[in-house]
C-alpha cells in the first residue's frame, strides 16, 4: 500500500473515530447522570445537521455571503436549538420516568427519535433524498513527503480534538463538572449536599446534545451530504463504542469510538484482500462481529466504569 493511500485510511479513520466519539460521549454522560440509555440521541445529531442545513439556506437568503460566518451561525444555532432539544427531552421525557421501569425509558426515547427522524423527512423539502451539504472549509491537499490529508479535516480533526479536550477540562476543572461527577457518583447524597439534581441532569443533556450537533455538522461537513436516516446509524455505531469503552467512563467511550473507526477501516482494507467476492461494504458487518467478540469478552467495556453501590 502506498502512502497516500495509507493516509487517506489514516484520516478517514481518524474523522470516523471522531465523529462516534462525540456521539459515544452522549450516551456515556446519560448513562453517568441518570442511569439510562438515550436511544433517540442519534437523531437528535441528525436533527442538529439539518438544523444547520436551514441555518445555511437562511444566511444566504440574508445576503451573508462570508463561508466563515456562515459556518459560525450553522454550529451556533445548530448547537443552541439542540442542547435544547435535549434539555426538552430530560424534562419531558426522561426525568418523569426516572423511577419507571427501564423498559419504558427505552421505549419512549426510541419512539422520540422515530418522531424525529420522520419529522425531518416529511417536513424538510425532498427530505427523504441525501441532501447536498455545504463545502465551506478551504478546500486543497497538504503533504509532507509522501503523506497527503486534505486541509479542511485536517481543521475538522483539530476542531474535534479541541472540543473533546474542552469536555474533559468542563468535567475535571470546573465546579459543573463536579457536581456533574458528583450527581453521576450518587444522586441522592448529591442532592443533600445542595446540588440541584434536576438542574444538572438538564444540563448534562444539553452537554451531550450539543455535543451530537457538532458531530452532525462535522459529518455533513466531511461528507457534503446529510440525509435523515443518519442519525439512525451514528446512534447505533456511538452506542455499541460506549458499551465497548466501558459506558459511563468519559475515555472509555472515547477510545471505543476510535476502535470501532478502526475496525471498519481495517475491514475495509483486508476483507478484499482476502476474498475478491467480500466488498469493502462488508466493513460494518466485520466491525461490529468484532465488537461482540471484544463484549463477550469484558462484558464491563475495555475501561470498567469505576462505581460505588448507589443507597
Amino acid at each position: 500500500m502506498s502512502l497516500d493511500i495509507f493516509s487517506q485510511y489514516l484520516i478517514n479513520c481518524l474523522m470516523l473515530g471522531m465523529i462516534y466519539a462525540m456521539v459515544a460521549v452522549g450516551f456515556t454522560l446519560f448513562f453517568g447522570v441518570l442511569d439510562i440509555i438515550q436511544f433517540s440521541h442519534g437523531d437528535v445529531l441528525m436533527v442538529g445537521g439539518f438544523t444547520a442545513l436551514v441555518t445555511y439556506a437562511g444566511a444566504q437568503a440574508l445576503g451573508v455571503a462570508n463561508p466563515w460566518l456562515q459556518l459560525a451561525l450553522m454550529v451556533l444555532i445548530a448547537t443552541a436549538l439542540t442542547a435544547g432539544l435535549g434539555v426538552l427531552v430530560a424534562r419531558y421525557l426522561v426525568l418523569p420516568l426516572k423511577n419507571a421501569p427501564p423498559l419504558n425509558t427505552l421505549l419512549i426515547t426510541l419512539m422520540m427519535g422515530m418522531v424525529l427522524r420522520e419529522g425531518v423527512r416529511l417536513a424538510y423539502p425532498n427530505g427523504s433524498n441525501p441532501q447536498p451539504f455545504p463545502r465551506l472549509l478551504p478546500g486543497g491537499v497538504w503533504s509532507v513527503g509522501g503523506f497527503e490529508a486534505r486541509i479542511d479535516s485536517t481543521i475538522l480533526l483539530l476542531v474535534g480534538l479541541a472540543l473533546i479536550t474542552g469536555l474533559h477540562l468542563l468535567i475535571t476543572r470546573s465546579k459543573l463538572g463536579l457536581a456533574i461527577r458528583a450527581v453521576a457518583q450518587d444522586g441522592e447524597t448529591a442532592r443533600i449536599m445542595g446540588i440541584n439534581f434536576n438542574w444538572i441532569v438538564l444540563l448534562t443533556f444539553g452537554i451531550g446534545s450539543g455535543m451530537a450537533a457538532l458531530g452532525g455538522v462535522m459529518n455533513g461537513l466531511y461528507y457534503t451530504e446529510i440525509n435523515f436516516g443518519v442519525g439512525l446509524l451514528l446512534g447505533v455505531i456511538g452506542f455499541a463504542a460506549a458499551i465497548l469503552g466501558g459506558l459511563g467512563n468519559l475515555y472509555g467511550a472515547i477510545l471505543g469510538g476510535f476502535l470501532f473507526a478502526a475496525l471498519q477501516t481495517v475491514g475495509a482494507v483486508v476483507l478484499p484482500m482476502l476474498s475478491q467476492h467480500i466488498p469493502s461494504s462488508y466493513k460494518d458487518v466485520f466491525a461490529f462481529a468484532v465488537v461482540i467478540a471484544l463484549i463477550a469478552w469484558r462484558p464491563t467495556g475495555l475501561i470498567a466504569e469505576k462505581s460505588t453501590e448507589r443507597a
